[in-house]
């Protein structure tokens, strides 16, 4: 999943901060979700640097990371449900997603 190369280096694609401005700024909205195992690209993680992380958190937003079966859902027309706890002082814990078609 993490397709690294020789090098031992990531290589799996993440979100650019542009995108990400003009989705959490502009568009207002309240998460963002992936397939892949971080927001940031995987050769940006595999030297540590999780700044697009980062510009989430700080934007007081949360992140749905490995999920599953986006292409069943459509582009409009779905109600998107995420339910998980939020342990204290925690990072981050394992969200139940669901999607209702409408």
């Amino acid at each position: 999943m993490a397709n690294k190369d020789a090098s031992g280096i990531d290589h799996y694609p993440g979100w650019s901060l542009p995108v990400l401005k003009y989705l959490y700024e502009e568009r207002k909205i309240m998460a963002s979700d992936h397939e892949t195992t971080d927001t940031d690209p995987g050769i940006a993680t595999s030297k540590g640097d999780y700044s697009l992380e980062r510009y989430i958190w700080q934007q007081n937003r949360f992140q749905i990371e490995l999920l599953t079966n986006l292409d069943k859902v459509p582009e409009a027309g779905a109600l998107v449900v995420v339910t998980f706890p939020k342990p204290k002082n925690g990072s981050g814990f394992s969200a139940r997603v669901f999607a209702i078609l409408l």
